[in-house]
């Protein structure tokens, strides 16, 4: 399989418009808000955790050459360093 290259932005823009248009509607409730999406790129396939990390090594052995991106739900950054976290009205 040939890889493309691609530049972050376009890989967060990716993740961000398959988040919206077919993730977003089956993982932001109540019991979500602040746990971490980690989306596939390439193949729209996603995982919910409390830890990004988790998420992130099982769609790693399910694709092993799997492009991801992460989303803390309910909220505009997925971490922040010293920062202020803001929660999105949703």
């Amino acid at each position: 399989m040939q890889t493309i290259l691609l530049s972050h932005e376009e890989v967060a823009r990716r993740a961000k418009l398959i988040y919206e248009s077919s993730i977003r509607q089956h993982v932001e409730s109540v019991d979500n808000i602040g746990k971490m999406v980690i989306i596939d790129i390439e193949t729209g396939d996603y995982k919910v955790e409390q830890n990004g990390l988790q998420a992130a090594r099982h769609l790693s052995e399910k694709y092993p050459h799997a492009r991801l991106f992460g989303i803390r739900i309910g909220y505009n950054v997925a971490a922040s360093l010293g920062g202020v976290m803001e929660r999105v009205n949703t």
